[in-house]
Order: structure tokens, then C-alpha cells, then sequence
């Protein structure tokens, strides 16, 4: 009989990794680091080893990770997109060839980097790329053919090309793609991705392919599926076949007689990754003779004639110096420990974030200790552990006010960070200006990340009222700017000043408030001045409304930073009342969620129409949700709002509605 104990633990891995396994692989956004990740598996591979009446079908050791989503049609692959196996040493390596051989096969290898994206199939008919999908479940992936075809470095066509060619690829995000879209999202204060995979599943799967050709994609092309009217005698031969096709291979692979020299191979990418571009989380072996592949066959996950070698996180130790402490564009305050310098997979590294006070106080990191430094994912360097007690160390604190402008800082309930919120605080300016600035506030066309940038860096705009004061012999002084550019800009400028109320702010930026909430401030208050005079409790019982953004709100206002804002900016002739149009009343009481893609309207054009009829236009499904507007790949919302019972609508429903309130009757999309 099985310990209780041992089974409970099975079950406990593999409801974690499977969440890990959504998260990852559906949701691109893992709470769980590489490593953390394998050494679950590696547990409850052993524990299956161990208690082989453990193992179940659906465990995750027996099938291929991940599902497509209902953001895409479905593409079922003939040619099974298979996972495969990791080893973590190089005894492991041995053993798998020991395998290969015992089927009779004398193998010879061919090793190349494992880059660490997305996995895709690229399939090409008459040498016209028509279907590109991801892997999904490994049986069935998504259609994201539009969004391939805006990579630069994937053929369209192919010259002399067979009548039907499938190949396999990574997409993945170079490094300084990476860099530059973190810094986007920093600016526009959105969370950023954690690493460059990540960035580069969550950027091919958009429903907007524009947004895709903007992320600077990549990929490499590794095995060839199934083709027709060419044939190969070894993986490598294929290799350099898809090379002369046009398609950017795998960047470094050769063939190794027997497993030490792969070893040795695998051993010397290692060392290189940290200098390449790109990420890579390890390295591949693969029996070179294809006709080797059927004989070796397959497990319910993984091939048995390849092996993917997974390199551990390196760790390094050396002595903290000082910890510095800078103000983001979002006015968290960020620690960042500085040391002396030691080299990291492949790069000299001597800063590392410390995140916030509550992970300094965790690890009670003191300045001169000995620390110990790794890097996630061989990009990011983090601080793990205190490894000695420096003599005389004393605990570090955290500043009260801000390095930047000398406020004090705020945290708030339920948070890590600490703030800084004064509205004026030169750290947050430029990120301050691009919001103020942006399609969904104030509407300033031309004033862009670049603009504003400048317009910092030169000291003539420290916050969103200094653009009213703007001088067409200043905007001259700027790159690329001439009369007519400047022109359109300060008309622009002088237009957005009857933006309204609710623009107004959500330009603002206030934390947690946002264009629906600024809309609904807007209508409830009516003018700048009732809502400064608002309490907490008056905020609080708006509906849709909590106690934290009602605090949020109180405390802005508090600021006098924010006092000198509004001030200037009413003198600039900034309208501060609202102007929304009278609302009807077809939807009065109804809440109403928007999800999936609707035929015609947008789903912000669909809100609109919901708030502007008197209804409530919720993001998310709960018991208290009236109706759900359905589109295309609905998704999870839809299911939701099954299972409870709501009525669903597509588009035409919704518009009836509108015009003949609730007694039109529902239909399913």
C-alpha cells in the first residue's frame, strides 16, 4: 500500500505544475522561474519512477504542455509537435545514449542551441507559406498565419521549392527587443514581461498582427516535418537544405561521433550564451540518421532519438557595497544592491534589483554581507541569499521621502512598494507626459514617446501643464522638427484643451483610476472642483467604486504638488467640467460584459454604447452580470456566463436591445 503521504504529494505536484503549465504556456506570464519549474518535474518524474500506479494519463509527465486558446481558429498538425525530454547532467546525456544504442542504432549527433520561445510550424505548398500555427497540445495549435507573415525574417515565398514543405521553428525575441518593449511598457505604466520568451509568446499572440510587427520578432527554423518532393538521408543534410531555402537555422550546429564530444559541444554553448543576442535555455542532442527516428520511436511526450540538455542557473558570490535607491516613471521607489563586480553567465554583472522593503527585510540583506547573485533565465540578476554577516552590519531602511523631489512616500495597504505621489516629482515626468498625452486623455497627436522625451531632456516640459506654455521657437530646438510639425502640435495642444472632464482625469494618472472610472467620476461630480472637495466615503459609494481608489483619489488631491497642477492647468484654459451627452435610460440597472470580437464595433465602441444607454459595462462575469456581448474566441467569459445561466447576446442582440430594450430577446453568437 502507498503512503498517503507520498500520494497527496503526486497530486500537489502536479496541480502546481499544471497551473504553472496555464500560466506559462497559455497565459505567458509564469509565476514560477525555469528552474523551480524543472526540479517539480524532475520530483514527480521520480515519484512516477518510483510508484508507477501513480501514473495517470492525463499527469503532466504524459502529455505535451499546453492548449491553444479561443483567441484563434484551431489548426490540427499532421505531424505531432512533440515536447522533449530534459536532462539536467551530463550522466543523463549518457544514459540516453546507452538507449539510442540498445535499439541498434550506432549513433552519430548533431547538437545545436535550444532557444528559448515559442515553438511554431511554418507549412508551405508550392513554396507559398499558407499555414502557420503554434503547438498547442502538440495534436492541435493555434492559426496565427497573419501575425508569422509580419516577421521579417520568415519567407513568404521559396524558390524552387517542393510541392509541399512543414518546417518547425522557434519564434523568440532578440535582446534589444526585448529591452526597448519593457521600456515601452514602463512608460505607458503597464506591467512589463518578465523575459524575452515570455514577451515573445504574449507578442505572436495578438489578435492585431500590427502589434506583432511592431515587437521585432525573430526565429529560428530547426527540423523539417514532413516534406514532398525532396528527400534527406540525415537531420543535418535537412539543415543545410532549409539554410539554402532562405530560412534562418538553427545559428550554431554540427555532428559529433559518439556522446563525449557532444558533451563537449554542449559544454561550449554553455560557456557562449551569456555573449549571444538571444536567449537560450540549454542545448539539443539529436540522432543525426533519420531513418534512426522511426525505429527509435516515441513516448506518449517525447521522441526518443532527441534530448534536450538544460543548463543550471549559475551562482556567484561577492560582497554588497551599497544599495541605491531610484523613483520609477511610476513613482515606485526601487532598491538596487551594488556589489563587486563578478562574471555571470558570460557578462560582468555588479547591480542586481532588490525589489522592495519587504524582500530586503526577508533576506535581511545588509550592506557588507556576502550575498549570493544569480541571474533569471541568464538575463536578470537577482539577489538569493546571504551567505556571511558582514561585521558591525546594521539592518538597511528604506527612505521616507522620495530621492527625487523630497515628498514623503506613501505605502499603501495591500502593496510591497512604496510611492512617491506627488504628481510633480521630475523621476515621473516623462511617463507622466506620454500618458497626459496619449489617445485615451487628453488626445495630443504628435506629442509621442519620442516628443516627449526631448521635451523633457531639455527642461522645457516638467509636467503636463508646462506643455500649455510651449513656444514654437522651443519646439524648433527639436529633432526633425520644422514649421509645419511645429504648428500641428501646438494646435494640437491648444485643441486638447476641451478634452473634458473624464479625459482630463484619466490623463491625470492617478493610480487605479482609469478611463471607465474617470468617466464615471466625470458624470457623478460634474466639475473639477466638487470632486476635490469629495471625501473618501462620498468616492467610495459610487458604484463600481472601493475604498482603495477612493483613497487613491483623496490622496492625490491632498498633494500640494497636485494643487499647483490643476491650478496652472485651469488658468491655461484646461475645461475641468464635464460634457458627456445625456444618458438614456433603455439600459437603466443592467450590467452588461463585452468579450470576444464583434463583427463591427470594437469593444470599447461597444462600451460606449452600454454606458451611453444607462447601462454598466463590467470587465469581468459574476452572478450579478445581466447580459454577456459575445464574439469571435469569446473565450473563458462566455463559458462563465454559461454556466451561471446569463443570457448572451452577439452584436445584433446588443443592438436591439438598444433599440427596443429587454423584451427584444437574446441570441447566441
Amino acid at each position: 500500500m502507498i503512503d498517503p503521504q507520498i500520494e497527496a504529494r503526486v497530486q500537489q505536484l502536479r496541480k502546481t505544475i499544471e497551473k504553472n503549465n496555464h500560466l506559462y504556456y497559455d497565459n505567458d506570464a509564469p509565476e514560477l522561474s525555469d528552474y523551480e519549474y524543472d526540479a517539480l518535474n524532475r520530483e514527480l518524474k521520480a515519484l512516477e519512477a518510483q510508484y508507477p500506479e501513480l501514473v495517470t494519463p492525463d499527469s503532466p509527465t504524459q502529455k505535451v504542455n499546453g492548449t491553444p486558446s479561443g483567441k484563434f481558429s484551431k489548426v490540427r498538425h499532421e505531424v505531432r509537435m512533440e515536447s522533449l525530454q530534459d536532462a539536467f547532467s551530463y550522466d543523463e546525456l549518457r544514459e540516453f545514449d546507452r538507449r539510442v544504442q540498445e535499439a541498434g542504432v550506432q549513433p552519430r549527433y548533431v547538437v545545436e542551441a535550444k532557444i528559448d520561445g515559442l515553438s511554431v510550424s511554418l507549412e508551405y505548398h508550392d513554396g507559398e507559406l499558407t499555414v502557420g500555427s503554434t503547438r498547442g497540445d502538440g495534436d492541435v495549435g493555434e492559426d496565427v498565419t497573419e501575425n508569422l507573415r509580419t516577421i521579417r525574417d520568415i519567407p513568404a515565398h521559396l524558390e524552387h521549392a517542393p510541392a509541399l514543405l512543414e518546417v518547425r521553428g522557434e519564434v523568440y525575441m532578440p535582446r534589444d527587443a526585448f529591452e526597448k518593449l519593457v521600456e515601452e511598457q514602463e512608460l505607458a505604466d503597464k506591467p512589463p514581461f518578465k523575459n524575452p520568451r515570455n514577451a515573445a509568446a504574449g507578442s505572436l499572440r495578438q489578435k492585431d498582427s500590427r502589434i506583432t510587427a511592431s515587437r521585432g520578432l525573430s526565429i529560428f527554423v530547426f527540423n523539417v516535418q514532413q516534406v514532398q518532393g525532396a528527400s534527406f538521408a540525415t537531420h543535418h543534410e535537412s539543415l543545410d537544405y532549409l539554410k539554402a531555402c532562405g530560412f534562418p537555422v538553427s545559428p550554431r550546429y554540427s555532428v559529433f561521433d559518439g556522446i563525449e564530444a557532444a558533451i563537449r559541444e554542449v559544454e561550449a554553448i554553455g560557456q557562449m550564451r551569456g555573449t549571444l543576442p538571444f536567449d537560450i535555455d540549454g542545448a539539443v542532442i539529436k540522432v543525426d540518421d533519420l531513418s534512426a527516428r522511426p525505429l527509435l520511436g516515441s513516448t506518449a511526450k517525447f521522441p526518443r532519438w532527441a534530448i534536450a540538455f538544460k543548463y543550471p542557473p549559475e551562482e556567484k558570490e561577492t560582497v554588497l557595497r551599497s544599495v541605491d535607491v531610484s523613483v520609477g516613471r511610476t513613482g515606485v521607489l526601487t532598491p538596487t544592491a551594488v556589489f563587486d563586480p563578478v562574471l555571470l553567465a558570460g557578462t560582468t554583472v555588479s547591480r542586481a534589483i532588490l525589489h522592495n522593503e519587504d524582500f530586503i527585510r526577508q533576506l535581511d540583506v545588509r550592506i557588507g554581507d556576502t550575498i549570493r547573485v544569480s541571474k533569471a533565465g541568464d538575463i536578470i540578476p537577482e539577489v538569493i541569499a546571504v551567505t556571511a554577516r558582514g561585521e558591525g552590519t546594521v539592518p538597511f531602511v528604506m527612505p521616507t521621502h522620495c530621492p527625487s523631489c523630497g515628498e514623503p512616500v506613501h505605502r499603501q495597504e495591500g502593496e510591497a512598494a512604496l510611492r512617491c505621489t506627488n504628481p510633480e516629482c521630475p523621476a515621473q515626468a516623462l511617463r507622466n507626459i506620454i500618458h497626459f498625452a496619449s489617445r485615451d486623455a487628453m488626445d495630443i497627436d504628435g506629442l509621442g514617446k519620442a516628443v516627449a522625451a526631448q521635451l523633457v531632456e531639455k527642461g522645457y516640459v516638467k509636467n503636463a501643464a508646462d506643455l500649455y506654455s510651449l513656444t514654437r521657437e522651443q519646439l524648433l530646438t527639436l529633432d526633425k522638427f520644422k514649421e509645419k510639425s511645429a504648428d500641428n502640435l501646438l494646435a494640437a495642444i491648444e485643441n486638447s484643451k476641451q478634452a473634458g472632464l473624464a479625459r482630463l482625469l484619466f490623463g491625470l494618472g492617478v493610480r487605479n483610476i482609469g478611463d471607465k472610472a474617470a468617466a464615471l467620476l466625470a458624470e457623478h461630480f460634474g466639475t473639477m472642483e466638487a470632486l476635490r472637495a469629495a471625501t473618501q466615503e462620498e468616492i467610495a459609494a459610487i458604484d463600481g467604486f472601493g475604498g482603495v481608489m477612493a483613497q487613491n483619489l483623496v490622496d492625490f488631491f491632498a498633494s500640494e504638488g497636485t494643487a499647483d497642477l490643476l491650478e496652472r492647468l485651469e488658468r491655461a484654459g484646461v475645461d475641468m467640467q464635464d460634457h458627456s451627452a445625456p444618458k438614456g435610460e433603455v439600459l437603466k440597472g443592467l450590467t452588461l460584459v463585452v468579450t470576444g470580437t464583434l463583427p463591427t464595433l470594437s469593444r470599447s465602441e461597444a462600451e460606449a454604447l452600454i454606458i451611453q444607454n444607462g447601462g454598466k459595462a463590467a470587465g469581468s462575469v459574476s452572478k450579478k452580470t445581466s447580459y454577456v456581448v459575445a464574439g469571435e474566441a469569446a473565450g473563458s467569459k462566455l463559458t462563465k456566463a454559461q454556466t451561471l445561466g446569463i443570457p448572451v447576446l452577439d452584436e445584433a442582440g446588443l443592438l436591439r436591445l438598444l433599440e427596443k430594450g429587454v423584451d427584444s430577446g437574446e441570441s447566441e453568437p
